[in-house]
């Protein structure tokens, strides 16, 4: 059986182009490849166990052999395994979750669209804000603000939300009427002597200036994330979100709340909309949804946003626009049992209650020579890598202290992703304290022996 796996390996190698990898330094090296998964464990082709410190992809809510998940999959397979929600046509389970995901948002909505990933529906909310502004009549209304280091995909609209150079480099993005305001890192960009409150203020007034410079009445929309993930775990400071969403209405400008990572539980919360006091009109959820065992996403628009897009299908004759397998029914019955088990579980209180002891496990080392900043809230967390803590700064190449300890971390049998300088966790909401413990223990011994490795 290894044999046969290990030639499955080679074959991998050979044939697929995988993303986010450097294409060359993987034919030198190969991939890990896992093949079976339980709880918070995954195992790969040799029989080594690793410990999932970012539920795959941030998004394995319910760990990796959740069988109510696989039932409820079969389940749909029999009944009804595939059916379009195109031309006027649903099917019941579609109907059944858009109306709990409605009845659990954390502010009013009124309409879902389905897609099947992040990228997808982001790059579906772009159209549909542009759509929205051509039926009320504002041709001129279509740029959105991102911010830098956010993450909203990779599609090319997405992408171009998305504010991380690597994403955009060689790809001739972002394209127009997308733009970018400050991130905000306070133990990064603070200024001296600058309270939280006051570094948060000065974030408001450069979105402020950023709208002026533009015109108010060429902005549409604003889109983030309530903590940003892929940009390095950064969690805002205090009365950020207030002072941003003042600004936003004073302007009428459209927020979007990309919950993508954050939602169904990973803040301690439902959903980090609730934990941060925001009012979106556009909610954008993916991952945790299914627990990613199945690919699927999900658009909640309020009345403001709807009603136009409504009125203007009524006068174009159609809303034209759509994805074959968007809101498959398979996925959907897998996202309703997730919900189901999440809520049953009480899962949204452990991450608030096992992420509380896994940050103060994590502050347990804010003094080690190679700890930066520790940064987090509910079960997502970061912590960034100096070499430096006075200037702040790592290895003279960006990202290689982070890719040194990440690869030493996964020796160790912890699986976690390395943000640049930044080591991101981000495990399954099922883990327990005790699994909090080993992880964080086998971090604290990868960095041990990365500084050793440094200093000796």
């Amino acid at each position: 059986m290894e044999n046969t796996l290990i030639q499955q390996e080679s074959d991998d190698i050979n044939y697929h182009l995988h993303p986010y990898t450097n294409a060359r330094k993987h034919q030198e090296q190969g991939p890990l490849v896992i093949v079976k998964g339980d709880g918070v464990y995954v195992e790969d082709i040799h029989g080594k166990k690793y410990l999932e410190a970012m539920a795959g992809l941030w998004s394995v809510a319910l760990g990796f052999s959740e069988k109510r998940l696989v039932k409820a999959a079969m389940r749909q397979f029999e009944i009804l395994p595939f059916y379009h929600q195109f031309t006027h046509k649903t099917h019941d389970v579609a109907a059944q979750f858009a109306k709990r995901l409605i009845d659990i948002a954390p502010v009013p909505m009124s309409k879902v669209f389905f897609t099947n990933s992040g990228s997808e529906a982001n790059d579906t909310v772009i159209k549909l804000v542009w759509y929205r502004s051509n039926a009320l009549g504002l041709p001129d209304k279509k740029k959105i603000i991102s911010r830098l280091k956010g993450y909203h995909g990779v599609t090319i609209a997405s992408a171009s939300l998305t504010g991380l150079p690597g994403n955009h480099r060689g790809f001739d993005l972002p394209i127009d009427r997308i733009l970018h305001t400050a991130c905000p890192h306070y133990w990064r960009d603070a200024r001296e002597g600058e309270s939280e409150e006051q570094f948060s203020t000065r974030m408001a007034q450069e979105l402020e200036n950023l709208i002026q410079k533009e015109d108010p009445e060429t902005i549409a929309a604003f889109i983030a994330e309530p903590v940003m993930g892929a940009g390095g775990v950064i969690v805002p400071p205090a009365t950020y979100w207030e002072k941003i969403q003042a600004v936003l209405q004073k302007h009428d400008i459209l927020f979007i709340a990309d919950e993508v990572i954050c939602g169904f539980g990973r803040t301690g919360k439902m959903f980090a909309s609730e934990t941060f006091d925001l009012k979106p009109d556009v909610l954008v959820l993916s991952k945790q949804i299914s627990s990613s065992y199945q690919p699927l996403s999900a658009i909640l628009l309020n009345e403001k946003m709807f009603n136009p897009i409504a009125d203007e299908s009524n006068k174009l004759g159609v809303l034209g626009h759509g994805f074959t397998a968007g809101g498959h029914p398979v996925a959907v019955a897998v996202g309703m049992e997730n919900l189901n088990i999440i809520e049953e579980r009480n899962l949204v209180d452990n991450a608030a209650t096992v992420g509380a002891h896994m940050l103060k496990r994590l502050h347990e080392l804010d003094n080690h020579p190679l700890v930066g900043e520790v940064r987090g809230i509910g079960l997502i967390a970061g912590v960034e890598l100096v070499i430096d803590k006075s200037k702040k700064t790592a290895l003279e190449v960006p990202g290689q202290l982070g890719t040194m300890v990440g690869k030493v971390m996964q020796d160790l049998g912890v699986i976690s992703r390395n943000i640049g300088d930044t080591l991101a966790f981000c495990p399954p909401l099922i883990i327990t304290v005790d699994q909090v413990d080993e992880m964080v223990d086998k971090f604290k011994q990868a960095l041990d022996i990365v500084h050793e490795k440094l200093n000796g």
